[in-house]
């Protein structure tokens, strides 16, 4: 019977980590990480919805052409489900922009942002930033207005007032 259910246990710790296997582009985990504490100090959920990804990685197959170029993305099943957080490698010229894009890429998908909140305002998730070092800049204001005025967030500061 012990062997039972330690087999039991066993088998039930392997599912549940191959579940678990997301695949992290390194070049992103230091940007990754920091975006996870910030999740925290928010009282962000994030855990869940990594484990959902196939992916958060460096990529050679987004547009980059003179008339502008994607820097991010997040990648789709045929279900509409976001499966991969993509950065375009043009991003890694400057560690700057690749913490903006970054940044910009992990909010649409963990702090539930589905839309640009302007074409280009200075802001994270304007459509296109003019002024990536302007942003890095006032990073930690940026931080606040980008978290701040998440739709996670929103969402969850309405969930805390209704139980109040």
């Amino acid at each position: 019977m012990k062997r039972l259910l330690l087999l039991g246990i066993l088998v039930g710790s392997f599912l549940s980590v191959s579940a678990q296997n997301v695949t992290v582009d390194g070049r992103l985990q230091p940007l990754l990480t920091e975006f996870f504490e910030l999740c925290k100090s928010y009282n962000i959920e994030y855990y869940d919805k990594l484990f959902q990804l196939e992916s958060i990685d460096v990529v050679n197959t987004l547009t980059v052409s003179e008339k502008g170029s994607t820097l991010g993305m997040l990648r789709r099943d045929e279900q509409d489900n976001v499966v991969a957080i993509d950065i375009n490698w043009v991003a890694q010229l400057d560690p700057e922009i690749l913490k903006v894009v970054a940044f910009h890429e992990f909010a649409h998908y963990f702090l539930e942002y589905s839309k640009h909140v302007c074409d280009d305002c200075g802001r994270i998730m304007s459509v296109v930033n003019s002024s990536y070092f302007e942003i890095i800049r006032e990073w930690d204001e940026k931080i606040k207005i980008l978290f701040e005025n998440s739709p996670a967030y929103l969402k969850k500061q309405q969930e805390v007032g209704i139980t109040n």
